[in-house]
């Protein structure tokens, strides 16, 4: 029966990847929201992720101008969402991921705090927190932009501080400044501002917002599911349940309501495309990229094999599955790349692929250095080839 299925090979997957994640040279995007749309979202647990991910996708960009995307024009922003994770989407396309994802997690932040609440036993609860909400916004529309030590320095309800776990070996005690603003960030009533310190700060200020229109959660997903499906196809039910967090049910009826199709991959295997969009790619140009870490196009499967060769993964990848920065060669991970204490963005080979992948990386590894400048990137998930580099 499957031998009757188009086949999709290893090359043809590859060259997808090149032009549907902008990232060869011929198909790079025009906006700093077209460069996130084209990868679906981009992975904003490290500040520096961000514009990294998004300057490789670009024609030409430069941070001031990620900067303005998300402070300024709010074209792109960053949201709670799949995998419980941090994402920066296009504001367009925030709704949907609002709805499908975040809602049911900010639910969750919710109820875990007022359990914790409850549990402390010093009589603080929903009612307690809706007050500390309220003044929290109420402080940010008088004072502006703030930083969380900002908020808590004008709202006493944030200085509260409750036990975590009483009783237990995990016993902590713990302020409550962090968790009113992870769930005020989570229902979309607040948002990250400038922060402190250059692009790759983490510490945020933050400003009053409204949320997001809502949409019906089934619609939010299936049209999440198309997206990730154009973007990543082909790809399994395994590889949208892992990148997405989604119930196995919920992956399942989004993929119907969007329309798939099956494919043959190399080795037998099978995979979904979008209906119709299982024909042979084009190639495109030779081209290199250094991808940070975190870097969608190497986090958007639960398998990948047909652009990492397994031994490598080792040193690629900390303990928990996060990928380092990593170096590309015409849809392939061939190695991984470091900035030193002195600027100078270094890089590693672990797989041979000529003298012009050699030249063509040489080439980007300079870019990058001149890109960055002044600035220091070191990734929040360290991997063993990372830390081999900066020694």
């Amino acid at each position: 029966m499957s031998r009757s299925l188009p086949l999709v090979t290893t090359a043809d997957r590859r060259h997808r990847l090149g032009r549907r994640h902008r990232l060869a040279p011929s198909a790079r995007a025009a906006t700093v929201p077209g460069a996130a749309d084209a990868v679906v979202a981009l992975h904003a647990t490290d500040a520096a992720t961000v514009f990294l991910s998004t300057r490789a996708r670009l024609v030409d960009c430069t941070p001031t101008a990620i900067e303005q995307a998300l402070y300024e024009d709010v074209s792109l922003v960053r949201l709670l969402s799949m995998r419980n994770t941090l994402f920066a989407v296009s504001r367009e396309f925030a709704p949907y991921v609002d709805s499908s994802t975040a809602r049911a997690i900010a639910l969750k932040e919710r109820r875990t705090l007022l359990k914790h609440l409850a549990e402390d036993g010093q009589g603080l609860d929903a009612e307690w927190l809706a007050r500390v909400e309220a003044a929290a916004l109420a402080a940010l529309d008088v004072n502006g932009a703030s930083t969380g030590s900002q908020l808590s320095a004008a709202v006493p309800g944030l200085r509260r501080k409750i036990t975590v776990g009483r009783g237990k070996k995990y016993e902590a005690e713990t302020g409550v400044t962090t968790r009113v603003i992870r769930l005020l960030a989570a229902d979309g009533r607040i948002r990250r501002d400038r922060p402190r310190g250059s692009w790759t700060s983490s510490q945020y200020r933050w400003v009053h917002t409204e949320p997001w229109a809502p949409v019906p959660a089934a619609e939010a997903r299936a049209e999440l599911a198309r997206r990730w499906l154009h973007a990543y196809g082909p790809a399994t039910e395994a590889d949208l349940k892992w990148w997405t967090g989604w119930p196995l049910t919920d992956v399942r009826k989004a993929l119907a309501a969007t329309g798939t199709e099956e494919v043959r991959l190399e080795g037998g295997s099978t995979a979904l495309v979008a209906v119709g969009d299982g024909a042979p790619e084009a190639p495109t140009e030779p081209w290199a990229a250094l991808l940070p870490a975190l870097d969608p196009s190497g986090m958007g499967w639960a398998d990948r094999g047909f652009q990492l060769d397994p031994a490598h993964r080792a040193a690629l990848f900390d303990y928990a599955g996060n990928i380092g920065p990593t170096v590309w060669w015409n849809g392939e991970i061939v190695g991984g790349w470091a900035q030193r204490a002195g600027g100078e963005v270094v890089w590693k080979l672990l797989s041979d692929r000529g003298r012009d992948a050699e030249l063509a990386i040489t080439t980007e590894a300079r870019r990058l250095t001149q890109w960055v400048g002044d600035a220091r990137v070191t990734p929040r998930f360290r991997t063993p080839l990372e830390r081999e580099l900066v020694a």
